[in-house]
């Protein structure tokens, strides 16, 4: 996710609410927050989740909705986001 500069706190500070709650849902193993070393606006998030249908629950849930309608307004470039597979 690309951030307008002077939105990064205001990122920073979503996510930050954000995390405790979103650990909380069923199936989520891990999340973080990760920011780009040679540009300050590109940040990443990772999460895990036990199954494809307990990261679908989270995106269809209410905190979802909450996080990105507050997230959305702040981006500086159209967000991507990927789904992989470990390999051990």
């Amino acid at each position: 996710m690309t951030f307008k500069a002077e939105h990064i706190d205001r990122f920073k500070d979503i996510f930050s609410a954000s995390q405790p709650l979103i650990k909380a849902m069923d199936g989520c193993q891990h999340v973080e927050l990760l920011q780009d070393v040679d540009n300050p606006c590109v940040f990443f998030t990772l999460s895990i989740w036990d199954s494809t249908h307990c990261l679908d629950n989270y995106r269809h849930s209410d905190l979802f909705a909450g996080v990105w309608g507050k997230t959305k307004i702040l981006f500086d470039a159209k967000p991507e986001a990927w789904s992989l597979n470990q390999i051990k």
